[in-house]
């Protein structure tokens, strides 16, 4: 199976397939851990294989090649980086074979996952029904453990009454994993992973509520973990407090998770820890923190108001803290960025200028480029 071609894999889902979602009614502002275990499933399909789990694995393993000029159009873009262009407002993204030269994205505001590269043809893999209002959408998504098997998408998403957690079958039919996460009109933005094959790590905003964050009886503000396999399944808490846009980032050398979120304290980088966050780095001014990489000594985090992306050294066992960040200027490449996910020694990035305030869109947004990480600053006090 590792040796089967791109298009070959793909072709045994439906190009574009639309998913009608049936929201609940129970779900609500405050709702309780008991609402998912009452919801019904939509549709039906097997249990997710718990398989070999290989985290750095692309989930499409081949390197499309283009051949041929270079097409002409008004969604061709020069920089040669960029390998998705004329998107709608994007949010989660992941690496389609292991060079990062073709991306699966998520259009937040269209909830379609879309698999490009440079030049394209794009294919919208699946689309669910989500309510976009606000910053809410299709917020993330994640490939199951053994996607080569199952083809089976995991998706954050925003419905009219709640955020939820959903499973999307290679049929397009959807069966809710956790539902019941409070929405807003801001403060949806999370972030999901699968961090072994039977627990998928769920990052969750405030919904514009901090007190909720702390409330241990809300599911908003936290990071929760839960077994995807097991309908029903209680998450379980493993810190609370969050803010807004929250962004996971899994350090694939140790293990280890961080999280990049804006509060109202500051926006900051923290580094889950015994069931708490461990603070590395605060924005006093909350610019806007919006996506947050790791690679084997750096981490990257977006700022989309500022038109930047801060890099790290990455915390050791010797240096437990982070130093003061070196910047990269992006307003004159890809203006505001938002998510980030690694490949390899690099990191494939979203543009949002579509939404980001202050921003000024050009012809070919919104896109998705390859970056190289630019080297942190080695001084650490």
């Amino acid at each position: 199976m590792d040796g089967m071609p791109l298009p070959s894999l793909l072709s045994r889902r439906t190009a574009a397939v639309a998913v009608a979602l049936v929201v609940g009614t129970s779900a609500s502002g405050c709702a309780s851990f008991a609402d998912q275990e009452t919801t019904a499933d939509e549709g039906t399909f097997s249990s997710v294989p718990t398989g070999v789990y290989r985290p750095d694995a692309p989930p499409a393993p081949s390197r499309p090649t283009d051949e041929g000029p270079p097409p002409t159009g008004p969604c061709i873009d020069p920089n040669p980086s960029v390998i998705a262009t004329c998107l709608a407002s994007t949010s989660g993204l992941r690496p389609a074979d292991a060079q990062g030269q073709t991306t699966y994205v998520a259009e937040r505001t269209t909830g379609k996952i879309i698999l490009s590269k440079r030049f394209g043809p794009q294919r919208a893999i699946a689309t669910v029904d989500v309510d976009a209002s606000g910053d809410g959408g299709l917020i993330d998504f994640e490939m199951s453990p053994t996607w080569m098997q199952d083809q089976m998408i995991f998706a954050l998403i925003t419905t009219p009454s709640d955020n939820r957690v959903v499973r999307i079958a290679p049929t397009g039919s959807v069966k809710p994993i956790l539902t019941g996460i409070p929405k807003g009109p801001t403060g949806n933005l999370g972030s999901i992973a699968f961090t072994s094959p039977t627990e998928l790590t769920i990052a969750t905003g405030d919904a514009g509520s901090p007190s909720d964050a702390r409330n241990p009886s809300s599911l908003a503000g936290k990071i929760l973990t839960i077994d995807p396999n097991r309908p029903g399944a209680r998450p379980e808490v493993e810190a609370s407090g969050l803010g807004s846009n929250v962004a996971l980032c899994r350090d694939a050398t140790g293990g280890r998770l961080f999280v990049a979120d804006s509060g109202a304290a500051g926006d900051r980088l923290s580094l889950v820890s015994q069931k708490s966050l461990k603070t590395l780095w605060t924005w006093p001014g909350r610019p806007g923190v919006t996506g947050c990489a790791t690679g084997t000594d750096w981490i990257a985090v977006s700022v989309a108001s500022k038109k930047r992306i801060d890099m790290f050294g990455k915390p050791t066992s010797a240096s437990p803290s982070v130093s003061e960040p070196s910047s990269e200027d992006t307003s004159k490449t890809y203006g505001a960025v938002g998510r980030l996910t690694t490949f390899g020694g690099a990191y494939q990035l979203a543009t949002v200028n579509k939404t980001a305030p202050g921003t000024k869109p050009v012809g070919t947004d919104d896109r998705v480029a390859i970056n190289m990480p630019k080297p942190p600053a080695e001084d650490r006090t």
